[in-house]
């Protein structure tokens, strides 16, 4: 059953139009989108998704989209006390506070895919890392340069190395992912790039900082119908694109996608 079809009855059925059918969960955190105009039944909503899942600690009302450089949401406390929680996926724990640092829970598939593929001995280089959850499961076969220039994901992604116990195979910059040309004179055998919207350039800027024969998991956001010329763009770019997906809607029309690049 739906949250929509628990909450019938309970709340008109013209208002509940309005509210998103999905919510999202990292940790013992669900994280919900209550228009402002239905704020009088947050309590009701919040006891619901705790009623139905036990483990849910804290109900989070998401009031804004990533904002700033720091990529971080505004959210507000609905049910429970703190923001801050431990997401465990695939063996790997994280521990995240929602209103400091960005952490996308619907990627956990994604993050399996592309760390399976890093082979024992690689570099890999990992811009935009948040708090790790893309460059700790790579850095359990390989050496990783991480870059994030939020600095509070910075203390989390630390202390998420050393929970995981891999902080001897990451090195941590604490910077503007944008500056890594200018920054780094390493070559690395991949790059995992979980790129923020509206960031397309940054796979040329990067590119020269991947071996010849490396790989490149990009993600970019797009419409369903510019996917083919995407993929011309980056084969006179110089790269084979041997797989790509689209992993998830974040806009009416437009989805992020991930491409498989061989340089």
């Amino acid at each position: 059953m739906s949250l929509k079809d628990e909450l019938k009855g309970i709340i008109p059925e013209k208002e509940l139009e309005q509210l998103p059918n999905r919510f999202d969960i990292i940790g013992d955190i669900a994280i919900v989108s209550v228009p402002e105009s239905m704020e009088k039944y947050n309590n009701v909503i919040a006891q619901t998704i705790m009623g139905r899942m036990q483990n849910i600690k804290t109900v989070l009302n998401k009031v804004s989209k990533l904002e700033g450089k720091r990529r971080v949401a505004d959210f507000k406390i609905i049910a429970g006390h703190s923001t801050e929680t431990i997401h465990k996926e695939f063996g790997f724990a994280y521990m995240i506070d929602l209103k400091k640092s960005f952490f996308n829970g619907r990627l956990s598939f994604e993050r399996k895919r592309v760390t399976s593929m890093v082979k024992p001995g690689e570099d890999v280089l990992v811009p935009f890392c948040g708090v790790g959850p893309f460059a700790i499961p790579a850095a359990a076969a390989a050496k990783v340069v991480a870059v994030e220039m939020n600095g509070e994901a910075c203390k989390s992604f630390v202390r998420n190395c050393k929970l995981n116990k891999v902080e001897e195979n990451i090195h941590i910059i604490n910077a503007d992912a944008t500056r890594l040309p200018n920054m780094i004179k390493k070559r690395f055998d991949r790059a995992i790039i979980p790129t923020p919207y509206g960031m397309d350039l940054f796979l040329e800027s990067i590119s020269s900082l991947v071996k010849a024969g490396g790989y490149i998991h990009f993600y970019t956001f797009k419409p369903k119908e510019q996917i083919a010329e995407l993929i011309g763009k980056y084969e006179k770019m110089g790269f084979v694109v041997e797989f790509h997906r689209r992993c998830g809607n974040v806009a009416p029309g437009i989805s992020r996608w991930v491409f498989d690049l061989k340089k």
